[in-house]
């Protein structure tokens, strides 16, 4: 069993920077790739991007590429997302996942989640 707790959310005008963390319960933190989804409001939920066991191998979304960055300190069991250059098209609801598949980027490959975190960014 991995818990999951997002925090780090916030209101930011346009152009601003967060990072989100993501702190995980349990030993097998290390085991499990993990990710970050987003889901805005009448929206599915969607892939913004994931980072392998070791934090070697990192993928985004094409929405976010060059502006956001995931990263994981396994000594800390947490999974962080760094946001800059936001836009208004980035706020949703954040929610940090894991897996046991680097592939996966539907939510149904999915383990364990967070509870999620809001985001909001004005314009």
């Amino acid at each position: 069993q991995v818990q999951l707790v997002e925090s780090g959310g916030g209101l930011v005008q346009a152009g601003g920077s967060l990072r989100l963390s993501c702190a995980a319960s349990g030993r097998t933190f290390s085991s499990y790739n993990m990710a970050w989804f987003r889901q805005a409001p009448g929206k599915e939920r969607e892939f913004v991007a994931v980072i392998s066991l070791g934090g070697d191998r990192t993928y985004y979304a094409d929405s976010v590429k060059g502006r956001f960055t995931i990263s994981r300190d396994n000594a800390k069991n947490t999974v962080y997302l760094q946001m800059n250059t936001l836009k208004p098209e980035d706020t949703a609801v954040y929610y940090c996942a894991a897996t046991l598949f680097i592939a996966a980027r539907s939510p149904k490959n999915y383990d364990y989640w967070g509870q999620g975190t809001q985001v909001t960014v004005s314009s």
